[in-house]
C-alpha cells in the first residue's frame, strides 16, 4: 500500500530551506525504519513537503 502525505507549515509561510528539507529527510527515514514502512519518494518546497510511503497492509493500524 501506498500513502502520499503532505506537511504545510503554518499560514503557508517560507521556511524550507535545503538544510532543513535534508533535516526533515533524515528524520523521516528514520521514523519509516521505525514503523518497518520505506520512504519512497520525498520532496520538498519552501512551505510544504511531500512524502510517498509505501507500507505493508497490516501496519496501517500502527501507523494511525
Amino acid at each position: 500500500m501506498h500513502v502520499h502525505l503532505v506537511f504545510v507549515a503554518k499560514y503557508r509561510r517560507s521556511m524550507f530551506d535545503g538544510d532543513a528539507i535534508d533535516w526533515l529527510r533524515t528524520i523521516f527515514d528514520k521514523t519509516c525504519a521505525d514503523f518497518k514502512t520505506h520512504l519512497i519518494e520525498m520532496v520538498g518546497e519552501d512551505d510544504h513537503v511531500h512524502l510517498l510511503v509505501e507500507y505493508p497492509p497490516r501496519s496501517v493500524s500502527r501507523i494511525s
